[in-house]
């Protein structure tokens, strides 16, 4: 975990950890064999048993982390959610799992770029099994994500997904065909229908056009023309918890509504809301909408809710990049890449757990105060002026080593070369 003393590489973790190995540290991360997938695995079980119940929901969302150069593996020029732009970055989808406040990432996947997939020899450089150079959409392994928590025995009640994935209707299909209940942001264009549109499109001796597919019949509306067409009368508020700055409220609308995608047997019947935030003064912010495949007779205030739980994961970004170092490394390849999300992950489940622990003592301890006081009782190197001078040499000479050998490896010229303060001869 990296403290707010800012130890950010292993050079420096050496000098500050007691008894830590430099060249240790790096085959550990780099190149020893232990699998982070059996490592995320176990934590995942272990979140999971911390917050057990109906309250616990699975959020899956994307983040970007911004690199140089080209070799770190699967960065690319693409959208950084983090910037909220195109950047060089590397882009990676997690899972998380939450209840209330409390949420710890439990399960990533590294996006790869077509370019990659399509470049074997970079693909080996950075170390790629062969059967992971293949390019699957951020959909696709968010649907990777929940099927494998499922699998393993993971608990949750519901799936948390933001617009990016609500956009994807073969998603959230698949999802709703393995049983998964979804919450799941959609942009304001998404269209539906309040009736069905599917019986009369398909009803006996009703004539196709020539293209042979079945056309729908009454009219579709999108998401935002069905909220601004809603009488103020049909809003209602729900007060989701306490924050910083007092209760966080919410107005919202809700309908049952159809979705069809062209191609299936029948419509979709699920649950739409928009929901707007409320500031102290009662005024409504911008306006969200949800799509859930929840049971029929879920109470639309908790669907709000769910939908609204989504902002843990966000909580939960902002706590592994700021304390606990997710975006903190300087490793290149596929395997160091996930040990590394393996062990922010083991250092998440922990501080989850402290802070359960000691929840009724300390109900306001926070990520940053575990690590703050992790800082303090863990053993460190002891600082001596013997000990700074020390340190100063092994850097110099690691310095000179560097240049020696990176001369030694240059290619020396064919002709001569001038130096700067030298006379060619």
């Amino acid at each position: 975990m990296q403290a707010r003393h800012r130890v950010k590489n292993m050079e420096r973790m050496e000098e500050a950890v007691a008894g830590a190995d430099y060249e240790g540290l790096q085959h550990f991360m780099t190149d020893s064999p232990w699998q982070a997938g059996p490592v995320m695995d176990h934590v995942a079980l272990d979140v999971s048993g911390l917050l057990a119940g109906p309250q616990c929901l699975a959020y899956v969302d994307e983040t970007g982390i911004s690199k140089k150069g080209d070799k770190s593996v699967g960065v690319a020029r693409q959208y950084n959610g983090r910037l909220g732009k195109v950047d060089n970055c590397q882009v990676a989808v997690f899972a998380a799992l939450g209840a209330a406040e409390r949420v710890a990432l439990v399960g990533a996947r590294l996006y790869l770029p077509q370019q990659w997939c399509e470049d074997p020899a970079r693909c080996k450089q950075a170390g790629i099994p062969v059967e992971d150079r293949v390019f699957k959409s951020k959909s696709t392994l968010a649907l990777e994500l929940i099927t494998h928590l499922r699998g393993i025995g993971v608990q949750f009640a519901a799936t948390a997904l933001d617009a990016g994935y609500g956009k994807e209707p073969g998603l959230l299909r698949a999802l709703d065909a393995a049983g998964e209940v979804f919450v799941v942001e959609v942009h304001s264009s998404q269209r539906v229908w309040r009736d069905d549109p599917w019986p009369a499109a398909h009803l006996p001796g009703t004539p196709r056009r020539a293209t042979g597919k079945l056309h729908a019949v009454g009219t579709a509306l999108s998401v935002r023309d069905w909220a601004e067409a809603q009488p103020p009368a049909a809003w209602r508020t729900v007060a989701l918890r306490q924050g910083t700055q007092g209760e966080i409220r919410v107005e919202f609308i809700h309908q049952r509504v159809y979705l069809w995608d062209g191609d299936e047997s029948s419509a979709k019947l699920w649950h739409l809301v928009a929901r707007r935030t409320l500031d102290a003064q009662g005024h409504a912010g911008k306006t969200s909408w949800t799509l859930s495949n929840a049971p029929a007779d879920t109470q639309p205030a908790q669907i709000v809710a769910m939908a609204c739980a989504r902002y843990f994961i966000e909580r939960g970004f902002q706590d592994a990049k700021t304390s606990l170092g997710l975006a903190d490394y300087q490793t290149r390849g596929w395997l160091a890449w996930h040990h590394h999300m393996a062990l922010v992950m083991l250092a998440m489940q922990f501080q989850l757990h402290e802070r359960m622990l000691h929840a009724q003592a300390h109900p306001l301890l926070s990520t940053a105060d575990v690590v703050e006081l992790l800082r303090h009782q863990l053993p460190s190197a002891a600082v001596t002026p013997e000990s700074v001078m020390a340190q100063l040499q092994h850097r110099h000479r690691k310095r000179q080593n560097s240049i020696d050998s990176a001369c030694r490896n240059q290619t020396p010229p064919d002709d001569f070369y001038e130096r700067p303060g030298e006379l060619p001869k």
